[in-house]
């Protein structure tokens, strides 16, 4: 049987494909223009990066503290260098003893009032060396000295020593000032005022009498450790010295006084006295007390009206008012310098019994009373009003 094959190839049959409606576009213009498609360019900025710029900030705000820190630092020793009253020229005894440490003295310094900071004298010795180099001993130091001075002072080496000058007329609570500013306490000088002291200069006065008259004036120059009694003691000596020197005990004894009645009248004179005029004055007094006439000084009214602390009066009830007690006060009312106590052994022969120093420091005498007032009307209009 016979069949019939087509050698032709078969195509495939193809499913049906979607069909998709593009939008209509409208015909290019020619008048329009065309766009340009452009790339965009994307610009790069170069930042630091924020972490760096805050630990620089970080960096700088140390730096700046830490600057601020060493100057305040700075200031503050500076400052604590510096004298403690740069106008305080008292001197204060400051003992270091032996084998004491840089950290006890500072203290001990501190105490006394001559530092103003242990811990800036603490450094200063240590940046100039001299920790080890302090050195025991007694001192006397002022607050107005700087710590560098102070140090200066420990570590010198030197022997200290300093000058006393207790002056001629000056009373006792005069001289009881110049015993603190040297540098010693209330306490050291009380104790060494009410001491008890032998001395041939002490002979005729009273038990109760204190040294009013007897702190001999003149300058005197001490070790730092000496203490309130050596200090006195040693101006009774050169007193005592000079009493036998002069023989003044005998030419008082001519003039029927004792060493205690002599060194009272010579306190007067001395306090009346513009210099120079001494032996003429005690003359004065020397006459009037030949008559049994007061002495009428007023500076014995107005000695005891300052150390008692009340107002001058002239009518003053005691008995150092010498213008309504006769004879002499109960004791002397300053230290009498040379002059007086030799005017006093030796005064001048005169029938003097009255004087005055006038407003020209100028010292007029009279006999009568009248001579006196005259001298008063015409030389003393302004001294003779103050009590």
């Amino acid at each position: 049987m016979n069949q019939d094959f087509n050698h032709k190839p078969v195509t495939p049959v193809q499913p049906p494909q979607p069909s998709f409606a593009a939008p209509p576009q409208s015909p290019p213009s020619a008048s329009a223009p065309q766009p340009i498609e452009t790339t965009p360019v994307v610009q790069k900025v170069k930042k630091a990066p924020k972490r760096k710029k805050l630990l620089l900030l970080s960096i700088l705000g140390v730096f700046v503290l830490l600057l601020a820190v060493a100057a305040a630092g700075y200031s503050w020793y500076q400052s604590q260098l510096s004298s403690v009253d740069s106008n305080n020229n008292e001197f204060i005894k400051v003992t270091v003893e032996p084998n004491s440490t840089p950290s006890m003295i500072s203290q001990l310094l501190k105490d006394k009032g001559v530092i103003r900071s242990t811990e800036a004298f603490g450094i200063y010795t240590r940046l100039s060396g001299t920790q080890n180099s302090l050195q025991a001993g007694a001192y006397r130091l002022s607050p107005s000295e700087t710590t560098p001075e102070i140090v200066e002072h420990l570590t010198s080496g030197k022997v200290d020593t300093f000058d006393l000058t207790f002056l001629p007329g000056a009373t006792l609570a005069d001289n009881r000032k110049v015993l603190i500013e040297a540098g010693f306490t209330e306490a050291e000088v009380d104790a060494g005022l009410n001491a008890t002291y032998d001395s041939p200069l002490f002979e005729g006065k009273p038990a109760s009498a204190d040294l009013e008259g007897y702190i001999y004036g003149e300058t005197y120059k001490f070790g730092s450790d000496a203490t309130v009694k050596e200090v006195l003691s040693h101006t009774f000596d050169v007193y005592a010295e000079f009493i036998q020197e002069n023989n003044i005990i005998a030419k008082l004894k001519a003039q029927n006084l004792t060493l205690f009645e002599g060194i009272t009248l010579a306190s007067i004179v001395q306090r009346e006295s513009i210099g120079g005029d001494e032996p003429q004055i005690a003359s004065v007094f020397y006459n009037r007390l030949a008559i049994d006439m007061p002495l009428g000084s007023d500076v014995t009214y107005q000695y005891i009206a300052d150390k008692t602390g009340v107002e001058r009066d002239t009518n003053l009830d005691s008995p150092y008012n010498t213008r309504r007690y006769p004879g002499l006060p109960p004791g002397p009312i300053a230290a009498p310098g040379k002059n007086a106590l030799l005017a006093v052994a030796t005064p001048a022969t005169t029938d003097y019994v009255y004087f005055l120093s006038g407003d020209d420091d100028v010292t007029y005498y009279g006999v009568t009373l009248e001579e006196h007032e005259a001298n008063i009307a015409a030389h003393c209009k302004v001294k003779c009003l103050i009590l």
